[in-house]
Parts: structure tokens; C-alpha cells; sequence
């Protein structure tokens, strides 16, 4: 989701920008002062509250502010965010934000402050006055204004700051050249958001094959719990000591090694598009522990890729594996082989629940020719790319 708060002193063009804003990125438009006058005009109780501070040129109560917002933000299905016109103004109002968007279970992605000098912005509110007969722009309640506007404001700007995500854009120019700055800068934090792929199925369903050589593909991490857990007992770690009773067994390795393993390669990495994860999550603890992860790099899941397979197809696939040098030791026993494809049916079927019920499973036919698959699973990971980058 594209969450952005327009900043700027009375009179920076924020209203045009915003909304050319809201329409080449699909966002929901909340304006602030739109609405407020909205409810004056309309004599509601929050319009009357606010009528005088607005005549004298003060900032409404923050009460007042977070009702009407509240009562605005009705996200389209469509939709692919929201775009704050006039909001956070205050610090307090910056941490209020932060909460609302909490309970929408997302956050701001940035806050881009139109810069403006002093004498440009009184003089355009005072031809803005001349053409509109707004009464909030009279010379002295536009100085008023930028008073609040300097001893209120102003401290969000550090707010955002500490946070890595204020960005000051020239207010000088014409329309199209300041929306130019700001779609340059806005295409450029889209650009950062990272790309994370989880590849969900039974054992022997070519999830691996694909996964890797999407990775590949895409330039995004590739990380295997299984991989990294055979390396630690190759090399007769501590980790690997624990895992491989488990491993040998066909039963999940406990949860802290995945978590340290998955922490470890992760950090090992930097400057990367996204990650492509397999073996992980397995079961419905491990999905809330993979978001909790990714949640600290300020990310989530965007697709989940499952490769379905029957459970004959399974067995015939790693038989046949166990008899090459890629191996498992737990391909060589067929009841191991049987019990892992238990655990995936007992365990796997909520993991499955969890991720479509928020709609982003996608499922595919793993006896499909490996090529062919290898295309279609592309198809859906480009258009993820796409998603989340609008």
C-alpha cells in the first residue's frame, strides 16, 4: 500500500498536487481542509466546532481532526492507498497518524514537503483570494497562518526525518514541473520496496526447481530452510546437531533454528530486491513468525507460488531422487517419505487457509512440463512486481 502525507506552508500548491497525486497512483484522497469546509458549509456539529479557529487562521483540534478523518478514509477495493492532503500538521497530529494507519494494519510510506519561500506564498494566496473570495486568505490570517505553520508544523518535518522518509521538494515552478519532482521521488521509494515470494506445496513438487531458478530470474534472495539446515549438519555446527534427528526423521526442525538460520542469511545480504523463501513457512506458527520477520525490514508477503502435486506424484519423485546425488537422507526410507507427506497434509492445509485469506495465494499445477511452469509462476511474480510498486 502507497501511503503518502503531502506537506508544505499554506499557499504551496499542495490541493492541485495532491490531487493529480491521487489520480496517477489510484489513492484515496483525504484533505483536510476540503473537508472541514465541507462541514461548515453543511452546518454539521465538527463544522461549527472548527468554523471559528479556521476564520482566525488557527489549526483545529486534534479531536476534531482525527473524527473527521476517521469518518473519511473508506478505502475502494481498487484503491492502492491513501494520499493525506493537510495532515500530520503538528507532531502530536504525526504520532496520530502513525496509529491510524496501525489499526489498517500499514504505515506512511512518505511524507514529501513542498518548499516554498515566504513572499511566493503570500503572494499566492493573495491572488488566490482575489479569484476564489476565500476568507481564510486575507493578508493578515495568511500571516497568522504561517506563523502556526512555522511554530507547529515545522517539528514534524524531524519527525519524519528520524524515520528516513521526508523528502523536500521544490514548490518553485510550474505544475507539471513540481508533479515531475514528485513523481520522480515517489517512483524512486516504489523502487525500494522489496519483492518476497513464499513457494508452498508437498514434498517432491518441484518447489525447489522453481524456486531457484525464479530467484535467479528476478534477483531476489533465494532462502531454503532445508538447504541450510543440511549445511549445518554437514559441518557439525551446534544447530546442525540438533536438526538432524529431526531431519533424518522427516519431522520439522524446531522453530528457533529456522528462525536463527533465516535471521543469519538474511543479514548477510544487502541491497537486494526482495527474497524467494522455500520450506518456510510449514506450518501456521511458522507464517506468523516469517511476518514478524520480515516485518522488522518493514515488509511483508506478497505472493505465495503453490506447486500442486498428488501425493503419488510425490512419492515416484522422491524415490526416484533418492537414487541421484541429490539425495536426501530422508528420501531413502519410504516411510519417511510417507510420514513428511503426512505432516504436510496435517499442517500445510492452515498455512494454505492463512495466505488466501488474504488473497495472496495463487496455486499451479506442479505436473505441469518444468519450462512451461517456469513461465507461468514468472507471469504471476511480474505482476506482483507491478502491484506493489503502483
Amino acid at each position: 500500500m502507497l501511503n503518502i502525507a503531502l506537506f508544505g506552508p499554506p499557499g504551496a500548491g499542495k490541493g492541485t498536487q495532491a490531487k493529480k497525486l491521487a489520480e496517477k497512483y489510484n489513492l484515496t484522497y483525504i484533505s483536510t481542509g476540503d473537508i472541514l469546509r465541507r462541514e461548515i458549509s453543511e452546518g454539521t456539529p465538527l463544522g461549527m466546532q472548527a468554523k471559528t479557529v479556521i476564520e482566525q487562521g488557527g489549526l483545529v483540534c486534534d479531536e476534531t481532526i482525527v473524527q473527521i478523518i476517521e469518518n473519511s478514509i473508506k478505502l475502494n477495493s481498487d484503491s492502492n492507498g491513501i494520499l493525506f492532503d493537510g495532515f500530520p500538521r503538528t507532531y502530536a497530529q504525526a504520532y496520530i497518524l502513525d496509529g491510524l494507519l496501525l489499526k489498517m494494519n500499514t504505515k506512511l510510506s512518505c511524507l514529501l514537503s513542498l518548499e516554498v519561500p515566504k513572499p511566493e506564498l503570500i503572494s499566492r494566496m493573495i491572488l488566490r483570494a482575489e479569484k476564489e473570495s476565500r476568507s481564510d486568505d486575507k493578508k493578515e490570517i495568511i500571516e497568522n497562518r504561517l506563523r502556526e505553520y512555522d511554530n507547529k508544523t515545522v517539528p514534524v518535518i524531524d519527525f519524519y526525518d528520524q524515520q528516513g522518509n521526508y523528502y523536500p521538494i521544490d514548490g518553485i515552478g510550474s505544475i507539471d514541473e513540481v508533479f515531475e519532482r514528485l513523481t520522480d521521488t515517489i517512483e524512486e521509494i516504489l523502487s525500494q520496496t522489496l519483492l518476497n515470494v513464499v513457494f508452498f506445496g508437498p514434498p517432491g513438487a518441484g518447489k525447489g526447481t522453481q524456486a531457484k531458478r525464479l530467484a535467479k530470474r528476478f534477483n531476489l534472495l533465494y532462502v531454503s530452510t532445508g538447504e541450510m539446515i543440511r549445511k549445518e549438519i554437514a559441518d557439525q555446527t551446534e544447530l546442525g546437531k540438533i536438526a538432524q534427528p529431526y531431519l533424518e526423521t522427516g519431522d520439522i526442525v524446531p522453530d528457533d533454528i529456522a528462525i536463527r538460520l533465516i535471521e543469519r542469511k538474511i543479514s548477510e545480504h544487502k541491497n537486494i530486491k526482495g527474497f524467494i523463501f522455500k520450506g518456510f513457512p510449514s506450518t501456521l506458527v511458522q507464517a506468523y513468525i516469517l511476518g514478524g520477520l520480515l516485518k522488522k525490514l518493514e515488509t511483508s508477503v506478497s505472493v505465495v507460488v503453490e506447486v500442486k502435486t498428488s501425493t503419488l506424484q510425490s512419492l515416484k519423485r522422491l524415490t526416484a531422487r533418492s537414487k541421484t546425488d541429490k539425495a536426501r537422507t530422508y528420501d531413502m526410507d519410504p516411510e519417511t517419505i510417507i510420514h513428511r507427506l503426512e505432516v504436510f497434509e496435517q499442517r500445510g492445509c492452515k498455512v494454505a487457509e492463512f495466505y488466501k485469506q488474504q488473497g495472496k495465494m495463487v496455486s499451479f499445477n506442479g505436473d505441469t512440463d518444468e519450462d512451461a511452469l517456469h513461465e507461468q509462476i514468472s507471469t504471476t511474480i511480474e505482476k506482483a512486481f507491478k502491484e506493489i510498486r503502483k
